[in-house]
């Protein structure tokens, strides 16, 4: 569909005497990416991405020690929801994690620029389903001392966007109760 979709934009724009190529060359593109990091030790990483796919919904989060210790955290959700609403929950499984090992500075980091530009105050929530989660997030944000939101690309997410892919794939029985795998 999106082949053909380019196709029929080409024959209906062809070119002409006008046209001139676009530059494609930019300052610096070897670099593929620049990670800028906090120098302070004590504040932990979080990373979180939710999965909505044909088999289910899928989230997961990573706490990250100063010392590079890794905590992971994986659930399916019960429940359709949007793409939006599933990154929603891993991140706030991810804060509470947090919050349950009493950290008191964190780094969130997912690769949802609508999460982390709404938990930044850059961008307002319009959507209804999404307001009640955005006032969570609010809500969890005042018992730290400090945390910051930062967008990464999703080739930076993996092992959270595996942790919730792979959540998403497992059947659920739904007259058992597990607990969570403890890692």
């Amino acid at each position: 569909m999106k082949a053909q979709a380019l196709a029929d934009h080409l024959a209906e724009n062809p070119i002409d005497d006008e046209y001139q190529p676009l530059s494609t060359y930019f300052l610096d593109e070897e670099v593929n990416s620049v990670e800028v990091t906090s120098e302070d030790t004590n504040a932990w990483k979080m990373f979180f991405d939710g999965v909505v796919n044909a088999k289910g919904v899928g989230i997961g989060a990573i706490l990250i020690s100063p010392t590079g210790q890794h905590y992971p955290a994986t659930t399916r959700l019960r429940f359709f929801c949007t793409n939006n609403t599933a990154k929603h929950e891993a991140c706030i499984m991810g804060m509470n994690m947090a919050i349950d090992q009493d950290k008191e500075e964190l780094l969130i980091m997912g690769d949802s620029d609508l999460i982390i530009r709404q938990a930044q105050g850059e961008w307002e929530t319009q959507d209804v389903k999404l307001i009640p989660y955005r006032q969570h997030v609010e809500y969890l944000i005042k018992l730290f001392k400090s945390v910051e939101f930062r967008y990464i690309p999703h080739f930076h997410n993996e092992l959270a966007d595996a942790l919730a892919t792979l959540a998403s794939m497992f059947p659920y029985p739904s007259n058992l109760h597990f607990d969570p795998l403890e890692i």
